[in-house]
């Protein structure tokens, strides 16, 4: 079977930099990563780059950034008072505010959204919003470990059950 809508397509990949080759993410076979194929939760020039291929099959190809998680937009930099990270008892939470560290947020509207704070004063918390991948080129290179037709189950749910998918 080749990869196409609707097929739970199990790959084993090395995401890496295009400039430097610093590797950002690896998988194995013994746990790959597994989806359903055409669904619109993945970058589309990596869907693209798939389409047809089938068990046993290489791909070796690049993202460019504004294709995959865009540009870093500096606006995506918010100085947050310091008083947000107050806690009931009245102290700065220093054991979980720290720089370099990735918090939980909520913005205005209840949506959830990651920040990595980059500095911290005595008056605000700088926090990075932009995703971490923002502004980098990517480089992907793997294998196609196994395609198969996606359940109706599967479809139902919006993923994929079984051995490396989503157990209820």
């Amino acid at each position: 079977m080749t990869i196409e809508n609707n097929a739970v397509v199990s790959v084993n990949y090395l995401l890496s930099k295009k400039e430097t080759g610093e590797q950002i993410e690896q998988t194995s076979k013994e746990h790959p990563f597994v989806f359903i194929f055409g669904t619109g939760g993945l970058l589309e020039d990596f869907e693209t780059n798939l389409i047809s291929k089938k068990a046993g099959d290489t791909f070796d190809f690049f993202i460019d950034h504004k294709r995959g998680y865009g540009v870093r937009d500096e606006q995506h930099l918010v100085q947050i008072p310091i008083d947000a990270f107050v806690g009931e008892d009245g102290k700065f939470d220093e054991e979980n505010v720290k720089v370099g560290v990735t918090l939980p947020m909520v913005d205005n509207e209840g949506g959830r959204l990651y920040g990595l704070v980059k500095e911290i004063t005595s008056e605000y918390v700088k926090m990075d919003f932009n995703h971490p991948l923002a502004g980098q080129d990517l480089h992907f290179k793997g294998e196609v470990l196994e395609v198969r037709a996606a359940t109706e189950e599967e479809l139902a749910h919006g993923h994929v059950h079984g051995a490396h998918g989503h157990h209820h």
